[in-house]
């Protein structure tokens, strides 16, 4: 809140600044920031087809090769790095979700479909669990509010919630795995539990006060297709895994953890987390967010397909993942290091993790 001082003033005077909220929610638009980022980067906002589908495609069969690797090798510290170079690559291969949200749709003819056939429903994971429901998080008036899907105020909460946070992505491809072969057959025919695995248990979002609403038009023709191809996965799965052997769905599942474990802590990390409900101004939602560019080496195994730039996603949220590293570029060079596009940039996981951490342990 704007201290004002009103010592002499009378009671029917307007105050000189309307109030604003405390913190990050307060802060004004930064003009010259915003319309910069918009004007420097026009010629570099297409999707590029031949980005897009190789990376998209070998991050895949990298990803299965090396699940087959981890089922196979008898030597069990070479199965080990084998399912950890899958779950990297899976994780590379599963993230070209958050692009397919913002692209627009016939950018990439036939990428969707073979995103969702090769990584999404394999992974149990279809667009359907994100499309719809990350561009709110993008909304102007729902970013950090109670009616953001994918805000918590994590910096704000008991120090035993981040690391509760984390693990409770082990359990996720268990839970995906329930919900497919399990909830969605039975939601077919008991009308109540479609409704509520519907509201509740389709959305990769982080709020669990988030109610999804029905699917319509073409989305829901998309979503039938896409959970009818889920659900007969995921009773194969389990079909093959009972009459022939576990194993290779344990090691599976194993992999797809650690990969849900790996996304969880880039999500601890793509935000500060200080938003205490708010609606914020376009320039708050910025600060409140992380870039974590070059030199930072290892941020591209953490935060792949140009999450590392989360912030400047924010401020550019259509703009194609190859694009970002010529845009902050762009943006640094002609803002300079002192303005507010600087504030937002930071050196690592490590010391975001730590500044997270520390935040939770101060008095409320």
């Amino acid at each position: 809140m704007i201290a004002t001082d009103t010592l002499n003033v009378p009671r029917t005077a307007a105050p000189a600044h309307p109030a604003l909220p405390k913190g990050l929610a307060g802060t004004p638009d930064d003009k010259e920031m915003l319309r910069a980022a918009v004007e420097l980067t026009r010629d570099i906002a297409t999707a590029r087809p031949a980005i897009y589908w190789p990376d998209m495609l070998v991050s895949a069969a990298l990803g299965y090769a090396a699940l087959a690797g981890a089922i196979l090798l008898e030597n069990p510290a070479l199965a080990v790095l084998s399912g950890i170079v899958s779950a990297l690559a899976f994780y590379r291969a599963l993230l070209f979700i958050h692009e397919l949200t913002h692209i627009h749709k016939t950018a990439l003819p036939g990428f969707r479909f073979a995103w969702n056939l090769l990584v999404g429903i394999p992974m149990l994971m279809p667009s359907l669990m994100y499309e719809g429901v990350h561009t709110l998080h993008h909304a102007r008036t729902r970013y950090g509010t109670a009616e953001d899907p994918e805000y918590l105020p994590l910096a704000l909460m008991k120090p035993w919630s981040l690391p509760v946070f984390t693990l409770t992505a082990l359990l996720l491809p268990v839970g995906l795995l329930l919900r497919s072969a399990v909830l969605v057959p039975l939601g077919v025919i008991i009308p109540p539990l479609r409704k509520l695995v519907w509201e509740r248990a389709s959305s990769l979002s982080i709020n669990p006060d988030f109610r999804r609403r029905a699917p319509e038009g073409d989305f829901a023709r998309m979503v039938f297709w896409q959970e009818l191809g889920a659900s007969g996965w995921a009773i194969f799965l389990l079909g093959w895994s009972a009459t022939h052997s576990w194993r290779p769905m344990m090691i599976g599942l194993a992999v797809v953890s650690l990969t849900a474990v790996l996304n969880q802590i880039r999500t601890l990390v793509a935000h500060l987390w200080e938003n205490e409900g708010e609606a914020m101004t376009v320039t708050g939602q910025y600060l409140d967010s992380v870039n974590v560019p070059p030199p930072a080496l290892l941020a591209p195994l953490w935060a792949p397909v140009g999450l590392r730039y989360h912030a400047l996603h924010h401020l550019l949220p259509s703009m194609p993942y190859h694009s970002l590293d010529e845009a902050h570029r762009r943006i640094t060079a002609h803002l300079g290091l002192s303005s507010t596009y600087q504030q937002s940039n930071y050196a690592g996981l490590l010391p975001l993790i730590g500044r997270l951490a520390r935040n939770t342990m101060l008095p409320r």
